[in-house]
């Protein structure tokens, strides 16, 4: 998600395919209706995987202009899935969400911080200041608790919490995990996201830039060692997932076969899109691999049977028929 006059550059970059395997996902048979009452975390084995709200508001464009090539069938399909986003006048109402992963011993993973405070990048179009400090508290959870933050791309609603005010680490004894092929694209195209997160995190030498899939924790991580918290349930890993922007990545939490939550990052950011995978969001650095990248997550995950945590559809948790 961005501001046209967003921070990442436009330019198409090839970048090859997803790397979270092949297929198609159906039109018309994208996700199960939304449930009465969405759950707010869910489990894998010995991780819980939580929803924190940072924000919610209103698209600048209505959603039929913010997407293409949707069909009339595709859109009765999405309002289905996801009725929370469909406002008064073809308004495209939106969640600005991330996710906490608790791993064995009350250590965390957070995935994404939000539109950040008032002042922040996001403050031109975003509904500011998000409640993601205060959010995180009411779930029991000090900054200091989280060892790793996952950015799953460099626009300006997925990294507002990043840093304090003050230009430092919100999360001081963390690692801020980013694709080395984000940082390259932001560096060429020239962005206020550079100065606002990217060199304060270099500075305070907590950047730590990845080149392809990587095992954050469980079994494997640290040289193919199981580590004291490798139990069933917890591995976390991320995942290339370009095309949103050059060196997008999600979030993999797996238990085993059939045992999986994927944090899809803006791979997809409306119901329509799940309808049919081929629909184009208009601010997508590259369209094509874009949709190559969607087509191959949701097909994955359907075969997985894992379960979709979303950043912007009104429930966080979805469940694929």
């Amino acid at each position: 998600m961005s501001y046209p006059q967003g921070s990442v550059s436009r330019r198409t970059l090839l970048l090859g395919a997803a790397a979270v395997g092949g297929g198609v996902l159906a039109a018309g048979g994208a996700a199960r209706p939304a449930p009465a009452k969405p759950p707010a975390v869910r489990s894998v084995g010995c991780v819980d995987v939580l929803a924190l709200r940072d924000a919610a508001g209103p698209f600048f464009l209505d959603y039929d202009d913010a997407f293409s090539g949707a069909s009339g069938w595709e859109w009765t399909v999405a309002r289905r899935i996801d009725p929370a986003a469909f406002g008064p006048d073809r308004t495209w109402h939106l969640e600005f969400r991330c996710y906490a992963i608790r791993r064995p011993g009350d250590r965390y993973t957070l995935v994404d911080t939000g539109v950040g405070p008032e002042g922040s990048p996001a403050s031109a179009w975003a509904p500011v200041p998000g409640v993601l400090p205060q959010v995180l508290a009411g779930n029991g959870i000090d900054v200091r608790q989280v060892d790793t933050v996952v950015l799953t791309h460099l626009h300006e609603d997925h990294a507002g919490w990043a840093v304090t005010a003050e230009g430092r680490p919100m999360f001081p004894n963390a690692r801020y995990v980013v694709q080395q092929r984000e940082l390259d694209a932001l560096e060429a195209g020239g962005s206020e996201l550079l100065g606002y997160v990217v060199r304060p995190l270099r500075a305070a030498g907590q950047l730590h830039p990845v080149d392809g899939a990587v095992v954050l924790s469980g079994d494997s991580a640290g040289g193919g060692k199981r580590t004291p918290a490798g139990r069933r349930g917890d591995r976390v890993r991320v995942v290339p997932t370009p095309g949103h922007t050059p060196g997008h990545q999600s979030v993999l939490v797996e238990g085993g076969r059939h045992d999986q939550v994927v944090v899809t990052g803006d791979v997809l950011v409306h119901a329509v899109q799940l309808a049919n995978p081929d629909v184009g969001y208009r601010y997508e650095a590259d369209p094509v691999l874009a949709r190559l990248t969607r087509r191959s997550l949701l097909g994955t995950a359907r075969r997985e049977h894992a379960v979709l945590a979303t950043a912007h559809l009104g429930r966080p948790f979805v469940e694929l028929d």
